[in-house]
């Protein structure tokens, strides 16, 4: 069956920047008044030239006339007349092409073609991205984090990759996981190291621009201030050179050196931080577990809530406006004057109905968890969430001395050697030391880490003398030996690999952790395993990690909501009047 006939001319509502297509259509052309009666075909092509589009069914003239001007909106310029071919659109840039086809329909005068990828086509031209060695130490998948844009790797940062590929701590880990990822892509089928190698031929999707790794040596001109032979200038010589190749196009430098980003841009180049590997970009924004109640939250919901007794928890079964800002397990409450208090927890969400669940009193003395009593609203949520045996992930955050370890340590106690619930205790936390490291320690594991575990050892005194204080001084030595029986210190270098069944980990200073790091020990977890997660997200001492991209921040975002898991962010110091003052002031 012929080709309708196209219109002679381009439609006159149709802007030239809207076209983001190059391939152009070859269509036998008559009159543009001659009636259409024909169905119509379109053909769509990725960019392997695979995948064609299925026939539309034939339509009135009227109909068939609109998606005519819609093909047009796909293509840049017809192809001289008296040429019978299938119009085929391909998608411009690096990514992934879509694919294109032309229906007529009833319901729509001008339908549009609806695009098959997940993302809308790149608006604006590719970026050309030089990434220095450091962010390839800090995240190996960062080649593939970059959508549609190109990257260009400087002979001397994989030189830099070279030397930092032996050892057994994470920077040399992340430096030989680069170092496959590269020789990955550079063995794919139809790599071409001149061309570009394509970052998604082993197999990640996210990625649609081009690799490209200095070949040949490029011209370039620094101020004499700065020494030629060292790395990082020779990056910037190299930023400089592909700036003068490649105008207009943009050049950025992506590193995570700010002393390197200053120094680009004293030379008046475009450099950037690396962004991806930040959970949250403002640290404010962190899930705190903890709800307030609007002022008017009887008077909306007090006619429809529904009530009933279970055990020694009353439930409560809302409705309105506040349930889609409600998440499992998270904590809420209400104070009011001349009001009924309210502190719950959410326990069930069902389309627009949550229901809340009353909290067990840990503040009493006759709740007492290992002779500790909660002094704050935060410190009896955290406490309801460390005895909870449905729970198995528990993350804390908090500045120094709102109780955190106490509070832990109090709960396993009683849990490992009152009610039998896990078999012992396992204390680990990150090695990073605040000042210059002392050395080498002698002695077994957990001799080596004992030193790190003075925060442990202040609390099992606190905790062992509220327990045996009226037993005298033998029955606080038994206890303080029973007590340590039950924990073990493991360092975190020789977790990879192992189980943990029916114990209660708590991973103490998780501000200090990556991402990588964190997902390794929350995956030790076996069956009947508690996991509880610590840390003071205001001091990290780990270079190259903030607020943002830390472990604990990663692990907070990633399991709110699960029902197994609960988090508080406790905000008032119990320390001491000092320690207060200081947290305040300082």
């Amino acid at each position: 069956m012929p080709l309708p006939p196209a219109p002679s001319r381009r439609a006159a509502l149709l802007a030239p920047e809207a076209f983001e297509v190059t391939a152009r259509p070859r269509v036998s052309q008559t009159s543009a008044n001659e009636p259409v009666a024909a169905p119509v075909r379109a053909a769509s092509a990725t960019r392997a030239g695979r995948k064609t589009a299925s026939v539309a069914p034939a339509a009135p003239a009227a109909l068939v006339a609109a998606p005519l001007i819609q093909v047009e909106t796909q293509v840049r310029a017809p192809e001289p007349t008296g040429t019978p071919a299938t119009p085929v659109a391909r998608a411009t840039g690096t990514r992934k092409a879509r694919t294109t086809s032309v229906a007529a329909s009833p319901s729509a005068a001008a339908p549009t073609a609806a695009p098959r990828g997940k993302k809308a086509a790149p608006q604006g031209p590719t970026k050309l991205f030089v990434l220095d060695t450091n962010v390839l130490l800090h995240d190996p998948t960062s080649l593939f984090r970059f959508e549609e844009h190109d990257i260009f790797l400087p002979m001397i940062v994989l030189e830099e990759l070279d030397g930092h590929k032996k050892g057994m701590t994470e920077v040399a880990r992340n430096g030989r996981q680069a170092s496959r990822t590269l020789d990955a892509l550079a063995a794919a089928q139809g790599a071409d190291m001149a061309k570009g190698l394509k970052l998604d031929s082993t197999g990640q999707r996210a990625a649609g621009g081009h690799l490209f790794f200095q070949t040949v040596p490029l011209d370039y001109s620094l101020p004499t201030s700065l020494p030629p032979g060292k790395a990082d200038n020779q990056i910037l010589g190299v930023v400089e050179a592909l700036r003068k190749l490649h105008a207009p196009r943009e050049v950025v430098l992506v590193s995570k050196d700010i002393n390197m980003r200053v120094k680009a841009r004293a030379l008046g180049l475009n450099a950037e931080d690396y962004q991806n590997d930040k959970t949250l970009e403002d640290g404010d924004l962190l899930y705190a577990g903890v709800l307030a109640l609007p002022p008017d939250f009887w008077a909306k919901s007090g006619k429809n809530v529904e009530s009933w007794q279970s055990g020694a928890h009353t439930y409560y079964r809302i409705g309105g406006p506040i349930v889609p800002q409600l998440m499992i397990n998270q904590f809420v409450y209400f104070e009011a004057p001349g009001e009924p208090s309210l502190f719950a927890r959410v326990s069930e969400i069902r389309e627009k109905t949550a229901v809340l669940q009353t909290l067990k009193d840990y503040g009493s003395a006759k709740n007492a968890v290992w002779g500790v009593t909660t002094r704050n609203r935060e410190q009896n949520y955290a406490m309801n969430l460390l005895m909870d045996p449905e729970i198995d992930f528990v993350t804390l955050t908090g500045t120094a001395g709102t109780g955190k370890t106490l509070l832990a340590l109090a709960a396993g106690l009683t849990q490992v050697l009152d009610d039998r619930r896990y078999t012992e205790i396992i204390m680990t936390r990150a090695t990073v030391s605040v000042g210059e490291d002392i050395g080498f320690l002698p002695g077994t594991e957990e001799e080596k880490m004992g030193p790190w575990m003075g925060a442990l050892d202040d609390n099992l005194e606190f905790l062992a003398k509220g327990d045996g204080g009226n037993a005298g001084e033998w029955g606080r030595a038994a206890t303080n030996e029973l007590i340590r029986s039950r924990i073990k210190i493991k360092s975190m270098n020789f977790m990879r690999g192992r189980t943990f069944l029916n114990k209660y980990v708590i991973i103490d200073e998780a501000q200090n952790l990556t991402p990588k790091q964190m997902k390794t020990l929350i995956t030790r977890a076996g069956p009947g395993t508690k996991i509880i997660c610590m840390g003071n997200l205001a001091q990290i001492d780990t270079p190259y990690l903030t607020e943002g991209s830390s472990g604990l921040t990663y692990a907070v975002d990633r399991f709110k909501g699960w029902p197994h898991s609960g988090h508080i962010t406790l905000a008032r110091g119990e320390r001491s009047r000092l320690a207060d003052f200081a947290s305040e002031v300082l």
